[in-house]
């Protein structure tokens, strides 16, 4: 496949120019042919302000319209589009103006007098702004540009993007994706997930992150579907455009919100088609609930920043609570042991890696981590751990640095989280290990309860003794609010395991 980006969405713009594509929650409609000329004006003022051909733009914006108009013009132009967590504080965005050497910066407009400096003091020269309803720098030259021009050639192996993966220990590695990686996963979850133009995805999710770009944005795009785009995830807004939407994607976070709302049910998801969760396990009783309340099992998939996604439930067919299904078309997928590399039986625990064409080119500026990172034939080491079952559905156990080793015995957290989470009281869990004098490393549960529950450490013992081998069994229980998570809904071990480090340490 040689497709770029900018020629998946030409297709769309010759084949259906007056077809809606962004939709805002008021039902401001933006057609796929006002889109090409917004990004066509974007991609002349990018070329006015020196930047060419494989280029780096770095984003650090709000969620909008004219966002997503950046992304596009940046694929016209050819260069590299750059999106960065807006969350991240200016001493943050230092490492990743150096890293990415971008050669603009575009902000949100209460951004650029702390951003300017910096940016100036990295080397870099533009720094331009761009603002939820326009008045922005470069929105404000973008007008004054013409909103044709010839897309610059770029092949499917040119770098599409960089994104950064989420850094939850260590710094961040950027990520380069190519346009194949992009378009042929794009192409491939509209195809399994049945999308059509007539489809409306309820858009609530991040554009910094390959869940709400890349899987939502470039899968509504492949078919020439529309989306209506939320600035960011708040329950009732959710429910109240669901009734003009068929498609929803969130995030385990999102899901279990929505339950605890007594206005969502049956009848405001009646119209949809389809409700898919990624980006961290959904657990087996939210899923449970969500099917009981709506009707709908949730699909479930697996992806991360370096391959796009891997695997998916099916769109007919079982859906099975706490699996993230079968590896896509074109995607093959293998269970490993950590030491020797051999391929593991089925059933087995093991690191997952994959190998296709959704799979990255490897990590910015670091080739000696890229060599490291993948097999001589071309699988990428994930870093996952997982199993195929007997009918070939992937369950994920875990990350292999959250793999607990206790007494010399290998522990995976994720059966541990299931087990706890299936106890009355419980809302959701984690399972972390942390350094112990006799064991090596202690099991330790961090628990977040259900409203109004009394439940202690001793119940959950009791609830766990016959269900888990001994060496399994949390050592302790300690008991939070809520469990911290990072943008995209995964829980932050290194967060509790710095937090909880001295639970074991004897006086």
């Amino acid at each position: 496949m040689n497709e770029t980006l900018s020629q998946l969405f030409a297709t769309q713009v010759r084949a259906a120019p007056d077809a809606p594509f962004v939709v805002s929650p008021d039902g401001e409609t933006t057609s796929y042919g006002a889109a090409a000329e917004m990004a066509g004006r974007l991609a002349n003022a990018l070329d006015e302000l020196g930047v060419g051909p494989g280029d780096c733009i770095a984003a650090q914006i709000p969620k909008c319209r004219d966002a997503l108009m950046l992304y596009l013009a940046a694929m016209r132009a050819g260069a590299v589009y750059v999106p960065l967590n807006s969350a991240y504080t200016p001493d943050e965005l230092d490492y990743f103006l150096a890293d990415a050497s971008p050669r603009l910066l575009v902000c949100a407009p209460d951004r650029y007098e702390a951003l300017e400096p910096r940016a100036r003091a990295s080397g870099l020269k533009q720094v331009q702004t761009l603002g939820l309803a326009g008045g922005g720098t470069l929105q404000e030259l973008a007008a004054d540009s013409s909103p044709t021009l010839d897309d610059v050639r770029r092949a499917g192996s040119d770098i599409a993007a960089i994104l950064y993966t989420s850094g939850t220990t260590g710094r961040s590695k950027g990520a380069m994706l190519t346009h194949e990686n992009l378009v042929s996963n794009a192409e491939t979850l509209a195809e399994i997930w049945r999308f059509e133009a007539s489809d409306r995805l309820l858009h609530a999710l991040p554009i910094y992150h390959t869940h709400g770009l890349f899987v939502a944005t470039n899968t509504v795009m492949a078919r020439g579907a529309s989306m209506i785009l939320l600035a960011h995830f708040e329950a009732d807004h959710v429910i109240d455009a669901l009734p003009q939407a068929s498609v929803f994607m969130g995030v385990p976070t999102y899901y279990i919100r929505l339950l605890q709302s007594a206005r969502f049910g049956r009848s405001c998801a009646a119209g949809m088609r389809l409700f898919i969760s990624g980006s961290a396990p959904l657990s087996p009783d939210t899923h449970a609930q969500f099917a009981d309340r709506t009707g709908h099992a949730v699909l479930e998939r697996y992806g991360m920043t370096e391959t796009n996604m891997n695997t998916s439930n099916p769109y007919e067919g079982a859906r099975l609570a706490g699996s993230v299904g079968l590896p896509l078309p074109g995607v093959e997928l293998r269970i490993v042991d950590d030491g020797t590399g051999a391929s593991l039986e089925t059933g087995e625990v093991g690191v997952i890696e994959v190998r296709g064409p959704n799979v990255f080119a490897g990590y910015w500026r670091q080739e000696e981590l890229t060599a490291r990172e993948f097999r001589d034939d071309g699988f990428f080491v994930t870093g996952d751990l997982g199993r195929i079952d007997e009918n070939g559905y992937v369950w994920i156990e875990g990350r292999q640095k959250d793999l607990i080793i206790t007494g010399g015995l290998n522990v995976y957290p994720a059966e541990i989280e299931a087990a706890i989470d299936a106890i009355d009281g419980v809302r959701e869990s984690a399972v972390i290990g942390l350094p112990h004098p006799d064991f090596g490393e202690g099991v330790t549960g961090v628990v977040a309860r259900e409203e109004n529950t009394m439940l202690e450490e001793p119940a959950i013992a009791a609830a766990l003794a016959g269900r888990l081998a001994n060496f399994k069994q949390p050592k302790r229980i300690h008991f939070v609010d809520t469990l911290p998570r990072n943008a995209m809904g995964k829980i932050q071990k290194t967060l509790l395991r710095e937090t909880y480090r001295d639970t074991y340490v004897k006086d």
